[in-house]
């Protein structure tokens, strides 16, 4: 799995946050009531806001300094708990979770489809797998962080023999959001131009990721004073479409175990 990669809230990494906010708030009443594993959760934000609705929600994290940091943080919420894992497996015995969330994570790792065949196992009869993952046609240059992104293409085809029921729709943006990233592919472009020999995708991404982290935190700097209400800019600006799907941000994949009456 590759080192971390977090989406902070403050005002440079605002849209990037809100598009992430959105797959909570997707989830929120999917979940609600159910027991509940989030994948990959990071500073856990997400995972807390989910708790609201959960009966009980356990975040599963790679990084043990993230878990402790977490159940410190989050110590107050009783139906809130976290570990560790490096999945898959899932730590989690066969039909015994409702819902399993994994958002922007299965990008990470490369036992993808592994990882989708272990969730269906955990999960009880007409649970629900709920994925967000980048839409690789969107994207303008590797990010060293990611081991694999997937086209809506491929990612029909990863699930085209597991034993579910599989919906894909696409998070797309409204003109303040495309604008950003408009302006957002502007600057990619312009830094680009001086990889003459497309040295980005060659050399190992733990090379990259400190020059990475470095020109995004520089990017997003200069379009949050650019881009005119970016930092004004919420959950509420994106949406979900089932068609012209490869025009979308991310992929959000939805698999229902088969098995229900």
């Amino acid at each position: 799995m590759s080192s971390h990669e977090r989406a902070l809230r403050d005002a440079s990494n605002n849209v990037t946050y809100q598009r992430c906010q959105f797959a909570y708030e997707y989830a929120k009443p999917i979940i609600s009531g159910k027991n509940v594993m989030d994948i990959g959760c990071g500073l856990a934000y997400g995972t807390e806001y989910m708790a609201e609705a959960a009966n009980d929600i356990t975040g599963v994290d790679y990084d043990q300094e993230t878990v402790n940091t977490n159940k410190e943080e989050y110590k107050e919420v009783k139906n809130l708990h976290f570990k560790r894992g490096v999945v898959p497996p899932l730590d989690a015995e066969d039909n015994s979770v409702d819902v399993i969330t994994a958002f922007q994570f299965i990008e990470h790792i490369k036992p993808r489809k592994e990882f989708i065949k272990d969730a269906l196992r955990v999960l009880k009869p007409g649970g629900k797998l709920m994925v967000t993952t980048p839409n690789a046609l969107k994207s303008l240059a590797r990010n060293p962080f990611h081991v694999h992104e997937y086209t809506f293409d491929e990612m029909r085809q990863e699930l085209s023999d597991m034993p579910a029921d599989i919906e894909l729709l696409g998070l797309k943006g409204n003109d303040t959001v495309n604008n950003y990233y408009h302006e957002n592919s502007k600057f990619v472009r312009s830094i680009l131009k001086w990889d003459f020999l497309g040295l980005h995708k060659k050399l190992p991404s733990s090379w990259l990721t400190g020059p990475y982290n470095w020109v995004t935190s520089i990017m997003r700097n200069k379009l949050k004073d650019k881009v005119d209400n970016s930092t004004h800019i919420t959950s509420k600006d994106f949406h979900l479409d089932k068609d012209n799907l490869d025009e979308a941000w991310d992929i959000y994949l939805i698999a229902t175990k088969k098995g229900y009456k």
